[in-house]
């Protein structure tokens, strides 16, 4: 019996496990805060509450004009991505 590798959709470094839409304007968002041959950090807000149960991701555009609140619950929406400082 082999162990194997995982493959495919499975496989820890395929982009399904870090991307999510944001649920107002339907963009793809990446989790792990920079698009790879991308300049630019873009920052993901979670709702605390609603993450695990409705998928309540943000782009940091419907974050700004949502004032930082969640449209759901209410909740205060908190940064998702890793902070990168160089």
């Amino acid at each position: 019996m082999t162990i194997g590798k995982i493959r495919g959709t499975n496989a820890m470094g395929h982009l399904g496990w870090i991307t999510v839409r944001c649920r107002v304007c339907g963009r793809l968002l990446d989790l792990s805060g920079q698009k790879p041959g991308s300049r630019k950090f873009e920052v993901v807000y979670a709702c605390p509450k609603c993450a695990a149960k409705l998928g309540a991701y943000f782009c940091s555009a419907d974050a700004r004009s949502l004032k930082y609140r969640c449209p759901f619950c209410g909740s205060e929406l908190a940064p998702v991505t890793p902070v990168i400082t160089e």
